[in-house]
């Protein structure tokens, strides 16, 4: 079976060609049809008024083709031309259009203005019919119509992993029946499908599809299910196979039709299958931008929905490119986010997420919709590891092992735990998957090669005086002046600075040669050259401040062009840091006599 949803004007008679198609009423979840090639399509009818276009979104997103009618007697309309937006947005490439009331006035010039209208979008190509469902001249030219669409359109997968947007739904005492259209796999009585965003697991306990009940059914199919104490449920929920999806709050996407994201409204709704949430949007390229949605919902990479401004009544087409997207904290990380998306397809593959994430679990990159990539490392069975990455990860071990090694030769092992936090690992395991020779594991810590033996003296001559050997903390130093080269003020926090290992004695040594200037944290807020009150604390983390050296004089030359007096909120502006550093600073240059201090 197929599912075509309708799209057009109020009383453009959409609905009355669903009746003239299959006999049936359009509101019946059974509303389907045996074509002429014995294929079968269902129709899903959506509402042609001008509040219509979420119920036309929800009824069309999970379906693969439409039926657009324009009725000859009034042609093309403004719910008309929503609707089409609508569809582009959600990339519905394939219909067949239906000129409607043919009886009431010539169909000519209406099929003639659809055509224009139609031209340059992706429907632009369907087949036309003119049909009155009155006298029933072109209801067979319709229904062959439709039967050569549905002929075209792709076969589904049936071992996908399912996802059905339920669009109605009726609770009585402990039994839900829910309906919905089923794009791909397939649901058999008994299968234990999560209720999302509920979280509930459930239980199919009968499935109807064309009118007859079925101990399964495959997409693409309307169907009808019954669950039993299943709670509430709701029209715009999904029924997902366990573990198959990424249940997420925040995504990347990439606006594939409309407005440009930066002119979108910040706060919109994401329609995507027959879901409506609302979202807070911040954009990030051109064509990229940021979701916080207030719901929780099962996706997948390449998922296709549409963002829409009821208020404007401006639409705008996404792409789903990362169900886990990295936080922006740092200065201009949001740019960086944006020429790294920029390369992406609008549907990334297994080997573009592992790049971005360096080690996932097999899990993780299935329930993204995503499989191992050919090349990828395979680790415990359980564990797949970038290849690129993973050489990194083991250069790195062997780094922060010799270093260890110089600062304590009596015990030169570094437990498992340290070098899991130090290389950011999801698990232990995998840094013994990590080591190899000329590493080795034994009691729980990683040992590097052992040292080698002292060479024969020379006696013939004097050996040339060896080079000096750099201070242990010179890379971790090094890392940080990376991390600092583009935002001299943003102080790493504490897990930053046991990443590069920049922490403990290596810090005091580093402090103690000048390499790093190191702030105790301020206690208070109320610091600053002629400083007012605080506005508030910043809550990034505790420790101290670790910044490169002159950083406190560079900062007092970027204060010393504010206003004065200023506040630590004002300086912490300035400087592009957190209050927390920012009182840091002001507290430690009181400290040195080149600020004053005032209280409101």
């Amino acid at each position: 079976m197929q599912v075509v949803a309708t799209a057009g004007h109020g009383g453009h008679g959409k609905s009355a060609l669903v009746r003239a198609l299959t006999g049936k009423e359009p509101e019946e979840p059974g509303a389907w049809t045996e074509l002429p090639s014995g294929r079968r399509v269902a129709f899903v009818d959506a509402p042609g008024d001008e509040r219509s276009v979420p119920a036309m979104l929800a009824a069309a997103a999970p379906a693969p083709a439409v039926l657009l009618a324009v009725a000859a007697d009034e042609g093309w309309m403004p719910q008309t031309q929503e609707h089409l937006e609508a569809l582009g947005a959600l990339g519905v490439r394939a219909g067949v259009l239906a000129v409607t009331k043919a009886d009431a006035a010539d169909p000519r010039l209406a099929l003639r203005q659809a055509r224009e209208r139609l031209a340059g979008t992706a429907l632009s190509g369907v087949e036309a019919v003119a049909v009155s469902t009155v006298s029933g001249a072109g209801v067979d030219d319709l229904a062959a119509a439709v039967d050569r669409l549905t002929g075209r359109l792709p076969v589904p997968d049936p071992a996908a992993p399912v996802r059905l947007w339920i669009d109605h739904a009726f609770t009585a005492g402990r039994q839900t029946v829910v309906t919905g259209t089923l794009p791909a796999g397939t649901i058999a009585v008994g299968d234990e499908l999560l209720l999302m965003p509920a979280g509930r697991r459930v239980r199919v306990r009968t499935i109807g599809c064309a009118g007859a009940p079925r101990d399964a059914a495959g997409g693409v199919s309307r169907v009808v299910l019954t669950l039993r104490d299943a709670g509430r449920v709701d029209a715009g929920m999904a029924l997902v196979t366990p573990d198959a999806w990424t249940h997420t709050t925040c995504v990347d996407v990439r606006t594939r039709f409309g407005e440009a994201s930066g002119r979108l409204a910040r706060r919109m709704t994401l329609h995507l299958g027959t879901a409506a949430v609302p979202v807070r949007l911040r954009p990030l390229g051109p064509d990229t931008a940021r979701l916080t949605l207030n719901a929780r919902l099962a996706l997948h990479l390449g998922d296709t929905g549409v963002l829409r401004d009821p208020e404007r009544r401006s639409i705008a087409g996404v792409s789903v490119l990362d169900v886990r997207p990295p936080t922006l904290v740092r200065r201009d990380a949001g740019a960086a986010r944006a020429r790294e998306l920029a390369s992406w397809p609008d549907r990334p593959d297994g080997t573009i997420v592992l790049r971005r994430h360096g080690v996932l679990r097999r899990s993780e990159l299935s329930g993204m919709g995503c499989a191992p990539p050919p090349d990828a490392v395979a680790l415990n069975g359980e564990w797949v590891a970038d290849p690129a990455h993973w050489d990194a990860l083991f250069e790195r071990l062997a780094e922060e092992t010799a270093r260890h090694a110089a600062e304590s030769p009596a015990a030169p092992g570094l437990p498992l735990e340290t070098v899991r936090l130090r290389l950011g690992l999801p698990a232990r395991q995998l840094v013994a998957a990590l080591v190899r020779p000329p590493l080795r594991v034994e009691s729980g810590r990683v040992y590097g090669p052992a040292p080698a033996p002292a060479p024969d003296p020379a006696p013939e001559r004097d050996p040339e005086p060896a080079a000096p050997a750099p201070p242990p903390w010179a890379q971790a130093v090094e890392r940080l002046r990376a991390d600092l080269a583009g935002a001299p003020f943003a102080a790493p926090g504490p897990a930053r600075l046991a990443e590069i290992g920049l922490t403990g004695p290596l810090l005091d040594a580093a402090a103690d040669a000048g390499a790093v200037l190191r702030i105790a944290p301020a206690d208070d807020t109320g610091t600053g050259t002629g400083g007012e009150g605080g506005d508030g604390g910043s809550g990034d983390g505790g420790g101290d401040i670790v910044l490169l050296p002159g950083a406190d004089r560079e900062a007092l030359r970027v204060l010393s062009a504010l206003p004065q007096p200023f506040t630590p909120g004002q300086a912490a502006e300035a400087l592009s840091t957190s209050r927390r550093v920012a009182v840091a600073l002001l507290r430690h240059l009181d400290g040195l006599g080149l600020t004053e201090r005032r209280r409101s």
